[in-house]
């Protein structure tokens, strides 16, 4: 079912001149199950203001537009309307109502559809080939973002070491189902000071950058400043990410094989540089 709800969003997906898409706030409000477009224009300046947050630009992901439209009896009325990025529809549904199950589906949709634009736009990635340069990609990319989810995590309220793991511990228990740190370690049969992320393939990787940043920016968005309510959205991102992977038949992270720890490529790549065989 949620697939079908979630391709809702693909079908009111237009493509422009020069192969850029779009989507359009009229149609996207009623898909959101607002009853007029006066009461989604909050909405849209409320995403705005969070593009703006964000450091974007935000005539790059929201364009104002006027359109003819057919009144009956062949008249026809100029309405004004919103032509809207993914990245802005990602924003839309972060700040709309979350009590609404299509609200809900949005945003698993938007922010996964965003991250995997994002990942395929890096020229860096395009390029590589091997499981080994995939790995070490996305492991680095994870060292840079759980910095910044560290830091957002402490504006939120999360301030000391015990609290930020307790924090680590709700985003891994949303998206390998229930199961922390701990758990992962004994399921994955990992010794206390093996380091998860560094025997994670590029997939499980992957999994836990999306968790890393969509969690990061949520923390802002909301601007969330109480520990408990940062762990429940930390839990609540893993979990949507989980169920994106379920939804396109995934295998679930808990479910992928351990690999070799990530620092003997290091390693090898170190030794390349100095000449060793």
């Amino acid at each position: 079912m949620n697939a079908i709800r979630i391709s809702v969003f693909e079908k009111i997906r237009h493509t422009g001149l020069e192969g850029n898409e779009y989507w359009l706030a009229r149609e996207l409000s009623q898909i959101l199950e607002y009853s007029e477009f006066r009461h989604f224009l909050p909405v849209i300046e409320k995403a705005k203001q969070a593009c703006r947050n964000s450091g974007q630009v935000i005539h790059s992901h929201f364009e104002d537009i006027l359109e003819m439209v057919n009144i009956g009896s062949g008249a026809k009325r100029e309405i004004s309307d919103v032509k809207m990025s993914r990245y802005a529809c990602y924003l839309i549904v972060q700040n709309s109502d979350p009590s609404k199950e299509v609200v809900a589906l949005g945003q698993t949709y938007f922010a996964a559809q965003t991250r995997a634009q994002e990942l395929t736009q890096l020229s860096e990635y395009q390029h590589l080939r091997s499981e080994d340069e995939k790995r070490l990609f996305l492991r680095n990319e994870m060292k840079n973002h759980n910095k910044q989810l560290a830091d957002a995590a402490r504006n939120a309220g999360v301030v000391a070491p015990y609290d930020y793991a307790i924090f680590q511990d709700h985003g891994y228990k949303g998206l390998y189902g229930g199961l922390g740190a701990k758990d992962i370690h004994n399921r994955k049969r990992l010794s206390k000071s093996q380091q998860i992320l560094d025997h994670m393939g590029s997939t499980e990787l992957a999994a836990n950058l999306f968790r890393a940043t969509q969690t990061e920016e949520k923390l802002r968005i909301d601007k969330i400043k109480d520990k408990n309510h940062a762990n429940f959205t930390h839990y609540e991102v893993g979990k949507k990410v989980r169920q994106t992977i379920k939804d396109i038949g995934g295998t679930m992270p808990e479910e992928l094989p351990i690999v070799d720890s990530i620092k003997k490529l290091t390693t090898g790549k170190r030794k390349k540089r100095l000449g060793n065989p």
